[in-house]
């Protein structure tokens, strides 16, 4: 679930596998590309990039 904090604009993000909140906190003008995020929860690492709360995940194998 995608917790948003309207009083300061920011974001907890979620895992795209399992959806658990991560120790990642975005905000509003925060742009992420090709990072990698890791759950603590499902023990999973997926790139992804963030632009203005806009998550999408990269489908590119690891090299």
């Amino acid at each position: 679930m995608i917790e948003i904090d309207s009083e300061k604009e920011m974001l907890w993000l979620p895992c795209p596998k399992c959806g658990a909140r991560t120790k990642i906190r975005i905000y509003e003008d925060t742009v992420l590309l090709n990072f990698p995020l890791y759950c603590t929860k499902c023990k999973k690492e997926t790139k992804l990039g963030v632009i203005k709360f806009k998550i999408v995940v990269s489908d590119e194998p690891d090299a």
